[in-house]
């Protein structure tokens, strides 16, 4: 029986992401989702008590998706800038790879959720924060291996590798550039190229 009741919501949170990545926050809602679960509003609520508390799940599921396809891959490549190069490539771009029909959920709802308090938003935020912790702890990795300077930004690095995302999850959603990828690809790579610029520049000096 507990399995069962597994199974169920495992494919309401497979149907309720593929929403929420198509639609954003604002297309998710029970009936919504009861309608592409292919079942009854009445038996969404044995699982969520509210819309917040459906629309936080589907975000944490979005994650998982994104650890599979992102993060756990990165990981098998060699440890500094390797696998920060790595997690970079599969970051952009990861919902496309993941089967989703629309763009990175958690990227959408940056923009729909900036003025609106809430749980919602609390959550985001807070998935946001660790993700950029992520993000430093893989910079500091590259610090680690002597790959990058000791005296490097590692938040501002963080802060730059976000603005080129976000660049190009617009650049793909919204303008549908076909070349997205490769100017992301291009940015991040000047980004790392002035890190290692500052590392020669001070050994030189020293």
């Amino acid at each position: 029986m507990a399995r069962t009741g597994d199974d169920t919501k495992q494919r309401i949170r497979e149907a309720g992401v593929a929403l929420l990545s198509a639609e954003g926050l604002s297309g998710v809602s029970l009936g919504a989702l009861a309608e592409r679960a292919r079942m009854s509003k009445s038996g969404l609520f044995a699982h969520y008590r509210s819309k917040d508390d459906l629309q936080i799940d589907l975000l944490l599921a979005s994650t998982e998706i994104s650890a599979r396809v992102v993060v756990t891959p990165a990981m098998s490549a060699a440890p500094g800038l390797p696998r920060l190069e790595a997690i970079f490539g599969l970051w952009c771009g990861w919902s496309r790879r993941a089967g989703l029909p629309g763009g990175c959920p958690i990227a959408a709802a940056l923009f729909e959720l900036d003025d609106l308090p809430g749980p919602v938003r609390q959550t985001v935020v807070d998935l946001e924060a660790r993700w950029r912790g992520l993000l430093a702890g893989f910079v500091r990795g590259a610090i680690a291996a002597g790959h990058l300077p000791e005296a490097l930004d590692v938040d501002q690095v963080v802060w730059e590798m976000t603005g080129i995302y976000l660049a190009h999850h617009a650049a793909m959603r919204l303008v549908r550039a076909a070349d997205a990828d490769d100017r992301a690809q291009a940015a991040f790579s000047r980004l790392i190229a002035s890190a290692a610029d500052d590392q020669k520049t001070q050994k030189t000096r020293e």
